[in-house]
């Protein structure tokens, strides 16, 4: 299954001529997930190929402007393109209120139901569960109550090896029961053990989104093993001060993050416009966190399956 996330935008605050704030797209077995809406979201979709009506939910972290103004110019095209299923949008309080005026003073007559979903940002809780995926709040550490998101994929179903059935001569009701995770009794009264009979196609995969926030030792360990975690970096290294005066992290601190939660691999972005060139900023990262990437508008980043 397709494990992807799509940049859209990977600066703060400021605009600048050449960058767009924050806004990722998760695809997750072409289940698509908007994960935060700066300004001009919706064009960035349609410039990275993604139609909005494939949205099945949109999830804000905070209520900073750089991570949601995008949000209600996308709300009102969905009805001009037709949509109908629900959107649900799991964001802090009071995006309820926030919603609640733009639906009566720009959008009273939407074609399909918007469905606000609070994220309690002080709790790690599940806060959206289907057939394919969990996705986990993370508390953070920002000016303004905020969460980061994990999205798990949840464990593959057992599957029956073909030579052990053979071997076995397994019947259709013995295989059931071993794909339930029971073990096996022949008609000899031998008793296979689930395990001997059984394993999974894949391992599960995880993605982990933690922005904005100061360094947290307690959010990285809570996406401990994730295979892909997106960390802010706004500031460089030499730079703490503002960092921690404005509840944000520096380089060094995102790589901390990602080697404490034992990552598999670290995106950075939210940069700070006064940064012109964001390889150092990467640099900085490899020096304590190797597989460190930069969160580089319109990138893709695959989550390979693993046997």
């Amino acid at each position: 299954m397709a494990f992807t996330v799509t940049i859209l935008g990977n600066s703060s605050a400021k605009p600048t001529p050449s960058a767009h704030p924050s806004a990722q797209v998760v695809n997750l077995n072409e289940q698509y997930y908007l994960v935060d809406a700066g300004e001009g979201v919706q064009q960035q979709l349609i410039r990275r190929g993604i139609n909005p009506l494939r949205l099945r939910a949109v999830f804000v972290s905070h209520l900073h402007g750089d991570h949601c103004y995008g949000l209600f110019p996308l709300i009102s095209t969905l009805g001009l393109l037709g949509r109908r299923t629900p959107l649900d949008i799991y964001a802090p309080a009071p995006m309820g209120e926030l919603l609640e005026h733009h639906l009566r003073y720009f959008d009273s007559d939407l074609p399909y139901e918007v469905k606000w979903h609070e994220v309690r940002t002080t709790e790690h809780q599940i806060i959206m569960e289907n057939n394919t995926l969990e996705v986990w709040s993370i508390p953070l550490r920002h000016r303004v109550p905020t969460a980061g998101f994990h999205f798990r994929e949840k464990e593959p179903g057992l599957n029956v090896d073909k030579w052990k059935i053979e071997r076995y001569g397994l019947g259709i009701a013995q295989i059931v029961a071993a794909k339930r995770g029971e073990d096996v009794t022949l008609e000899d009264g031998t008793i296979l053990p689930n395990a001997e009979l059984t394993y999974r196609p894949y391992k599960a995969r995880s993605y982990a989104y933690l922005s904005d926030t100061a360094y947290s030792p307690r959010a990285a360990e809570r996406v401990k093993g994730a295979d892909l975690i997106y960390h802010e970096a706004t500031y460089a290294l030499s730079e703490e001060m503002w960092a921690r005066g404005r509840g944000h992290s520096t380089t060094a601190e995102a790589a901390k993050a990602a080697v404490k939660a034992e990552a598999g691999r670290l995106i950075i972005g939210h940069f700070s416009s006064r940064y012109k060139n964001h390889e150092a900023l990467v640099e900085e990262c490899r020096t304590i966190f190797p597989n460190t990437y930069l969160a580089t508008e319109g990138e893709k980043f695959v989550i390979e399956e693993k046997r």
